[in-house]
This record gives C-alpha cells, structure tokens and sequence, in this order.
C-alpha cells in the first residue's frame, strides 16, 4: 500500500505533463489560425488565374504591396494631433463667448 501511494503522485504528475502539452499543442494550432505566428503559418490557397477575373474585387486581393513607399514619420501624427487640439481649443472658446453673449 505504501508503494502504490508514492507512485500517485508521479502518476499526477505525468497526467498534468500530458494536459500541459495538450494545451500547448492547441495553442500553437490557434496561432497559426490567427497569423500570430509568423513564418509557421499555412500559406494562401491561391485560385488558378480563370477564376480569379471571374470572381468579385478583382484587383483587391490580388494587388502587390508597393515596398518602396516610406511611412509616415511620428512626428507627423503628433503635428497633426497638435493641429486637432489647437483648433478645439478654438472652437471651446468659441463657444463659450456664445454661452456668454447669450446669458446677458
């Protein structure tokens, strides 16, 4: 009797060791579905070219990404977001000498 209850818990052990791998094997499956992992996903089924034109949005999917085009610096998304705030502002004080002129 002795025995067998030291050997449960190495039986434990193994069980959730298995349900650990499960669990890793399903969440590695999932990620590839989602495209989070990059390089280990399936690739695109691509449709030969007849059915391409036939189907809708034709040049959609199948357009190139243009690589040789630069992104827009952050500097000027904060110009720009200093612009919103400023004309805001504007337009808060605007409307509070309307407020103003109207309760006279």
């Amino acid at each position: 009797m002795r025995q067998r209850s030291k050997q449960a818990g190495y039986l434990g052990l193994v069980v959730i060791l298995i349900a650990v791998l499960i669990v890793a094997w399903l969440s590695v499956d999932a990620l590839k579905r989602y495209g989070l992992m990059s390089g280990v996903g399936a690739p695109a089924k691509t449709a030969p070219a007849a059915e391409r034109v036939r189907g809708p949005g034709v040049g959609a999917t199948d357009a190139a990404r243009d690589v040789s085009t630069v992104t827009p610096a952050p500097m000027e998304a904060l110009e720009r977001a200093r612009g919103l705030e400023s004309a805001v502002r504007e337009q808060a004080a605007e409307q509070s000498r309307r407020i103003d002129q109207g309760t006279k």
